[in-house]
């Protein structure tokens, strides 16, 4: 049996060693999930997988440190937060558990005209099939809570393809799963190459993909699914924040330095271009940057770090390179600006980057802030909306016209108003638009993505 050696993004430590499945055992993973999915006579009664998964939370939730530690020493996320991961994935568990005694059909209006007469009619849900998703390294515990526990909740088989670099997380989730009492084959992890990958996600027998990651690799694999085959991708955002003259200072600079050096930035909707209006972009700039300063970056296994690693060296590298092109081009560093070492970067403010420049236009998923200075509302929205991204957005002012301008004007799918644009909780629809993705998840939406609604026509004299 092959395996690959899971490394800390910190120091390169070997913190795991996991099997790496070949294309044979990745479609025989397929099929044993198909089979599950035929077997009427062995489907999970909606009862049992209640059981199932309140088992699973109560399992979760006795081992919080041990899975805080998993996650942190595989992803890199600072302890802190990764603990935060943990306990929104039991809660997670928790939600869909919630879901599932609110999914319910309607009566379909009959009778009202002569050829519906006679009749009445019901909708109602069922598993859609086989489950495939395709998982990112930067939640690695949460993300697959939120790709697994919907399926099974519904009734659907699934196989995961967790992020190679942080594969841990979601084999200890399937293991935990089997240890509540789901049956062999409902749920199943494997870690492979890319082309396991295309796999799993084109193969005829899957009926639902979850795809979390980049866009290129996202979109790629919509075009290739089989005839068919349901689809939600989740990919990234360069998500901006418009901050008006009147805005609470003293409220937004932590909010909005905890939403872009959360993670290192490393997070689909951290916080990356904030317009501030000319008459206060100074005194932002400046704040925002002594806060950026003042951060913890280092080993995510300590408890005082609020920053740590990049998911890996390269990673260092490219935004070492975009920042240094942003420097080129007129940005002013009021932080940061350098690496720390071969795994780390300094929380980075840059003030007034050209538009053209890779920190201003493409999503930097590093611990790097750009403010920008804006004259009018109207300006900066149409800069914030120049890109072909849309997913969450912000606006700080307490006038309430703006901010409901800001809110109809915005790109995105959620805009958050005196809030971060990296705010979630795991009920709300949470996705992207345009380029940065299709379909909503979150806990409840993904259980709907992952459902189909049948109709039943009575026909009797009776009626």
């Amino acid at each position: 049996m092959s395996t690959i050696e899971v490394t800390s993004p910190f120091d390169g430590k070997v913190v795991g060693e996991v099997p790496f499945k070949t294309v044979e055992e990745v479609e025989a993973a397929i099929d044993l999930a198909h089979a599950t999915f035929l077997d009427h006579k062995n489907a999970l009664p909606k009862y049992k997988r209640v059981e199932i998964l309140e088992k699973v939370a109560e399992i979760m939730s006795s081992q919080v440190d041990e899975l805080t530690k998993l996650c942190a020493s595989e992803g890199g996320k600072p302890w802190m937060d990764s603990q935060v991961e943990v306990y929104r994935a039991i809660n997670g568990v928790k939600l869909a558990i919630e879901a599932l005694s609110a999914q319910e059909g309607k009566e379909i209006a009959m009778g009202h005209t002569a050829s519906s007469a006679n009749r009445m009619a019901y909708t109602f849900k069922e598993p859609i099939g086989v489950v495939a998703a395709i998982s990112a390294f930067n939640h690695p515990f949460n993300l697959a809570v939120h790709q697994v526990i919907p399926a099974i909740a519904v009734g659907c088989p699934v196989v995961i393809k967790p992020a190679t670099q942080t594969p841990m997380s979601a084999i200890r989730l399937v293991e935990i799963l089997e240890e509540a009492g789901l049956p062999k084959g409902w749920a199943q992890a494997v870690v492979c190459d890319r082309n396991g990958g295309e796999l799993l996600a084109t193969s005829p027998k899957v009926n639902f993909l979850t795809f979390i990651g980049s866009g290129a690799v996202g979109w790629y694999l919509n075009s290739k699914v089989a005839n068919g085959t349901r689809v939600a991708l989740e990919h990234g955002g360069v998500a901006p924040v418009i901050v008006e003259p009147d805005a609470d200072i003293a409220d937004l600079i932590p909010s909005i330095g905890k939403g872009g050096f959360y993670h290192a930035g490393q997070v689909c909707v951290s916080v990356q271009r904030v317009f501030v209006h000319e008459s206060i972009c100074e005194e932002v700039a400046t704040k925002l940057a002594n806060y950026a300063s003042n951060l913890v970056v280092g080993d995510q296994l300590d408890p005082k770090t609020e920053v740590g690693p990049l998911i890996n060296n390269n990673e260092v590298d490219r935004v070492e390179e975009w920042v240094n092109e942003a420097i080129t081009k007129g940005g002013k560093i009021l932080t940061g600006g350098k690496r720390i070492s071969a795994s780390c970067y300094e929380p980075t403010v840059i003030l007034n980057p050209a538009d053209d420049a890779l920190v201003s236009t493409k999503e930097v998923f590093g611990p790097v802030v750009c403010v920008y200075s804006y004259n009018d509302m109207e300006e900066a929205i149409d800069r914030a909306n120049q890109l072909e991204v849309s997913f969450q957005a912000a606006v700080f002012t307490k006038n309430i016209d703006n901010a409901l301008r800001a809110v109809k004007r915005l790109n995105g799918t959620a805009i958050m108003v005196n809030d971060h644009t990296a705010f979630r909780v795991d009920w709300m629809p949470f996705g992207g638009a345009k380029a940065s993705g299709l379909g909503l998840g979150g806990i409840h939406h993904s259980m709907e993505e992952m459902t189909n609604e049948k109709m039943m026509v009575i026909k009797s004299p009776v009626l």
